[in-house]
């Protein structure tokens, strides 16, 4: 993977981790519960957490390996968005229920990333 394309994709989600961490500080808390508060707040955390690293990854090597990148993007997308999926279909009173399956996977493949990169460092 290019540098570009981390550097590209950490600020998309970087800037997506700002506009939701807003938009659930401000919207969501007149009308969401404290639960599902946190639990939007806990998938905008590592939406920026992977982002903060995948910005990292696209300054300090040169070719990150295509299964590393992928790992944390689709990571990314399959635990933080269900996780906001979930809320905000809670909150309209129709939650989305086959997500919830969705969000331990996304987790399973943030922990594969990690997983690569320690396999690459040795």
């Amino acid at each position: 993977m290019t540098p570009n394309t981390l550097l590209i994709t950490a600020a998309t989600f970087g800037l997506l981790a700002v506009i939701f961490g807003a938009f659930g500080a401000h919207a969501l808390k007149k009308i969401g519960t404290t639960e599902q508060l946190q639990s939007f707040e806990v998938g905008v955390k590592y939406q920026m957490y992977h982002a903060l690293l995948l910005l990292a990854l696209g300054f300090g090597l040169e070719n990150v390996a295509s299964l590393i990148y992928w790992s944390f993007t689709l990571g990314i997308v399959l635990f933080s968005f269900s996780i906001y999926g979930l809320v905000l279909s809670a909150i309209k009173g129709k939650k989305l229920r086959f997500l919830g399956p969705i969000t331990p996977l996304g987790g399973l493949l943030l922990c594969l990333g990690w997983l690569q990169l320690i396999i690459m460092a040795f």
